[in-house]
């Protein structure tokens, strides 16, 4: 067993990104596809608590290596930001129940993992060498907003500005949003033009933990590096 990895470089070789397409949110960019499969598998552990909260401690425990299946070309996004901006080929739609039902208990996982890390850090976080870079809330408040705001409007949702921000209002968008995917994988609504709904639920996956990650590396009150 090993895990299915795709590394999608930009199309002018700027940057590139390497993540493992059975487990949304694993996923990191470098510089090259050499350093991104580094960075990713290095990541290993930091996502192993999302598989254990899923309940797919085995499963993850068991993956062997990282086995590259997909070696792409991405649109000029994945040059800018060193992100995935496309479906690979791997991922297809309509999913069938098991494999709608897999991504979303991960996705979940990653959403209870933001949350937990972004309630215990500090409100300052650890700037970077020029002094800039933002605070935990301002953190909190571009992931959520990012998701709810744009990533859910491909799905037809229109959720009001700054409308998941209150514990209310993020708990019942994003349970708004989970069922919105399972009527989109049933046939319902008007089809995403350039993302499909296994992209969407890993780039949401991935927005999540990216910057959860962000916000473990900054916080004051752990130990720098």
């Amino acid at each position: 067993m090993t895990v299915r990895t795709v590394r999608e470089r930009g199309p002018k070789g700027k940057k590139a990104v390497a993540f493992a397409v059975d487990w949304p949110g694993w996923s990191r960019g470098a510089k090259t596809p050499e350093l991104a499969l580094e960075l990713l598998e290095s990541y290993r552990e930091r996502y192993r608590p999302v598989a254990v909260a899923a309940g797919m401690a085995d499963e993850f425990d068991a993956a062997g290596p990282l086995d590259v299946v997909e070696d792409r070309v991405g649109p000029g996004s994945t040059d800018f930001w060193g992100i995935s901006f496309a479906p690979s080929g791997l991922e297809h739609e309509p999913m069938d129940d098991a494999e709608i039902d897999r991504k979303i208990a991960l996705l979940h996982e990653c959403w209870s993992f933001f949350d937990a890390v972004a309630a215990r850090v500090s409100a300052d976080m650890r700037k970077g060498p020029r002094g800039g870079g933002r605070d935990r809330d301002q953190i909190i408040r571009h992931t959520i907003r990012t998701e709810s705001e744009d990533f859910a409007k491909r799905l037809g949702l229109r959720v009001p500005e700054e409308g998941a921000l209150t514990p209310t209002g993020l708990r019942d968008y994003r349970e708004t949003y989970v069922a919105t995917m399972r009527a989109y994988n049933a046939g319902e609504g008007k089809r995403m033009r350039s993302w499909n709904l296994p992209f969407l639920i890993r780039h949401s996956a991935f927005h999540t933990m990216d910057h959860a990650w962000e916000m473990q590396d900054k916080d004051l009150t752990a130990p720098a590096e």
